[in-house]
């Protein structure tokens, strides 16, 4: 009893020793509309007249349920941007570009897709596709820049200076995939007001959410914990997803925009396709965190044998042009594989000969569990919240809430699947090899759900099929 009076003085002195003066302390005090600043409320401001013009604007072509989605999406995006403020710009500058697209557009009072290739920033930046291939190179870029600063000397800052570039590539990235899907949204209603459809309907349209939602979030983990070198690993997967994004274009013409299916004629879809793939952004995320953990454990060993993690990325990349070489869809797609291969190949390479230099350049065990943990934890609440809103969505247009179709089927081993990491993580301590070999392979099970059932296996969601 001494002993916890003893403690709760001393703390109590230590909070009050800087009186009045003491800043942070203050801080604490005050509330939390007491702490935003004028730009904070400027930004709300921008926010709230925004939102409530397209109310005013467009509230006659909505029902109940979509004018709810645009009235709460106010007070949320106003938060999110005061809780991490370079959102703040990015919303800003998204916005601002987007509705240059799409007033771009307007010839005479109305809308015409032609314009797309007659006015010169619709033609190379702002139309949706024009913006999706800039935001598939920039990713692209950001990934090399990210590496090229993990492998360059840190003694003249070389190394910060290139990891910068490529954080700072990655958030144009974000920018010009947020804005490529808002314009897209628009093209979409100049089609036919029966095709307009908020993009996130097929492989190519989530594959782009996919992206933009992981990269955001690792720009996120990337300022919480003051390192870049995480980048490397993150924005391979995202890379990844780029590279399938553009071989999905090739082979599929995916990029066209199309009526919906009218399983999709929902007002669900705007809520359980982002759900889902925040939960399936951060599981990636959380697989590359491992993979980095297991590399940077692994570092010292020398005998071959031993690396497992790599010679299991090896063999993985390897193989996923085996599989997606069998997609009726891959008419031609020989040069594309083979220039993979060869990316592949060297990847794999550089990660094998150069373990050394890269852990030393990892942030700490502790970090990298503690940015895996979060990343699960974070997905898992998304992700349970997605399958909620599947079966609801499931209700309304097959009338069961569950049908055991195998795309639910495999949703529900991948949440059993986190819910047991997260259950072991916080029941029974896991930490360590054993909970980022858990994490690796539930990218692999996760990656089935995503993709492998669209491939090999049919059901009510063979609309997303290959």
């Amino acid at each position: 009893m001494n002993t916890t009076l003893l403690d709760s003085q001393t703390i109590t002195t230590t909070l009050s020793a800087g009186g009045a003066g003491n800043a942070g302390t203050t801080s604490l005090n005050r509330s939390y509309f007491a702490r935003r600043n004028t730009l904070d409320w400027v930004f709300a401001a921008l926010v709230l007249t925004g939102g409530l013009y397209a109310f005013a604007r467009y509230g006659a072509y909505m029902d109940v349920y979509e004018k709810g989605i645009l009235l709460a999406a106010i007070p949320a995006a106003i938060s999110m941007g005061w809780f991490w403020r370079p959102l703040r710009a990015l919303m800003v500058l998204v916005t601002a570009f987007a509705l240059l697209g799409i007033a771009s557009y307007q010839v005479d009072g109305a809308g015409s897709l032609a314009r797309a290739d007659q006015v010169f920033w619709l033609k190379y930046f702002l139309s949706s596709q024009s913006a999706i291939l800039w935001m598939s190179m920039l990713f692209f870029m950001s990934t090399i820049f990210y590496w090229l600063g993990m492998f360059s000397s840190s003694k003249n800052g070389q190394s910060a200076t290139l990891e910068l570039l490529g954080s700072r590539i990655a958030w144009v990235a974000v920018g010009m995939a947020l804005i490529g899907t808002l314009v897209r949204w628009y093209e979409s209603y100049l089609i036919g007001a029966d095709v307009g459809h908020i993009p996130v309907s097929n492989l190519y349209e989530v594959f782009v959410l996919f992206c933009w939602m992981t990269a955001a979030f690792y720009l996120y983990f990337e300022e919480q914990y003051d390192t870049r070198a995480l980048g490397a690993f993150v924005m391979l997967v995202v890379s990844a997803a780029v590279g399938f994004l553009l071989w999905y274009t090739v082979v599929r013409e995916a990029h066209e925009i199309q009526p919906l299916v009218p399983a999709l004629k929902s007002w669900w879809m705007k809520l359980h396709v982002p759900a889902n793939f925040i939960g399936y952004g951060m599981f990636s995320l959380a697989a590359m965190v491992s993979l980095s953990y297991l590399i940077k454990q692994q570092a010292a060993e020398t005998r071959w044998y031993k690396l497992t993690p790599l010679w299991l990325l090896g063999v993985v990349l390897c193989f996923v042009p085996i599989v997606f070489r069998k997609s009726p869809a891959d008419v031609g797609g020989s040069n594309f594989w083979a220039g993979y291969l060869l990316v592949s190949g060297l990847i794999a390479g550089g990660l094998l000969l150069g373990r050394k230099r890269i852990a030393a350049r990892l942030p700490s065990f502790e970090v990298l569990d503690d940015v895996m943990y979060k990343a699960i934890a974070v997905g898992f609440a998304f992700f349970t919240i997605a399958t909620v809103l599947g079966a609801l969505w499931a209700a309304e247009a097959w009338g069961g809430y569950w049908s055991w179709d195998p795309k639910e089927t495999w949703a529900l081993i991948v949440w059993l699947n986190y819910a047991a990491w997260l259950h072991m993580r916080l029941m029974k301590g896991l930490r360590g090899t054993v909970a980022a070999w858990w994490a690796l392979t539930g990218l692999a099970v996760t990656s089935f759900a995503f993709l492998g059932v669209n491939m090999f296996l049919s059901g009510l969601h063979s609309y997303g099929t290959l």
